[in-house]
């Protein structure tokens, strides 16, 4: 974990409720895909923990939904600097995923998946992505995706655009390794239960101190509690104890 202060390159829409902001600073803390930033807003007790969708020696890209009280002020800023720890959480094992990994990503549970994705594929990796959202108005990052060379479907639940349904309803009849998924947790209960193999699931979860001092976001595993902003937000399947 490292702390220092961030120049705000950009932040701009992706959709009504989606921005995405580009950060340049020291980003040697942070070792890979599924790791996330913790952000300091004046004014505001708690950081604001964001999940990581690209990174480069000196810049950060992050996607956030506009949902409350941070995430609103955040969305007025143009240029200035925030105070961001980063490196934190473990992010995901690209050593598992065999040569046909499928990454599953719902709403702003898509954003780490793209790093993944461009990793991945950096490997020789054949990868496919299913996106998940609601309507056609909430879709973003689709042809970003495609860009790299992912083969990727998107669902809306509304059938607006795509497969009409869940993410779940697209993995049907997929052919692949291993998985990698991240969103809300209904969806990662119903991955768990439709997925053919092994994967890693992200954990989206409200936290105190986002390093694993405040113990306010624990979840039971095979293993006993773990921190979701320490020993997660990455979880293998395996390790997982879902809450009835």
């Amino acid at each position: 974990m490292k702390q220092g202060i961030f120049r705000i390159l950009e932040n701009s829409p992706v959709t009504d409720q989606v921005m995405r902001m580009v950060l340049a600073g020291d980003c040697s803390a942070v070792s890979g895909p599924g790791q996330f930033v913790n952000i300091k807003l004046d004014g505001l007790f708690l950081r604001r923990p964001i999940s990581v969708c690209d990174c480069d020696s000196h810049k950060i890209t992050i996607l956030y939904k506009v949902v409350g009280k941070g995430t609103e002020q955040m969305r007025t800023m143009r240029g200035g600097e925030l105070d961001v720890l980063t490196g934190l959480g473990n992010g995901y094992d690209l050593s598992l995923s065999g040569e046909e990994p499928l990454l599953i990503g719902g709403g702003v549970g898509v954003p780490p998946l793209y790093w993944l994705a461009k990793e991945l594929i950096a490997q020789g990796k054949k990868v496919s992505v299913i996106l998940g959202f609601n309507t056609k108005n909430e879709i973003f990052y689709e042809e970003e995706f495609r860009a790299l060379g992912a083969d990727v479907t998107v669902t809306t639940v509304d059938g607006s655009y795509g497969i009409q349904g869940f993410v779940t309803d697209a993995m049907a009849g997929k052919q692949y390794s291993y998985f990698y998924t991240c969103g809300p947790e209904p969806m990662l209960k119903a991955i768990y239960r439709a997925s053919a193999t092994s994967g890693q699931f992200s954990f989206e979860e409200r936290m105190g101190c986002g390093f694993g001092a405040c113990m306010g976001c624990s979840c039971k595993t095979v293993t006993g509690n773990k921190r979701i902003c320490k020993e997660g937000p990455v979880l293998v399947k395996e390790d997982i104890i879902w809450e009835k």
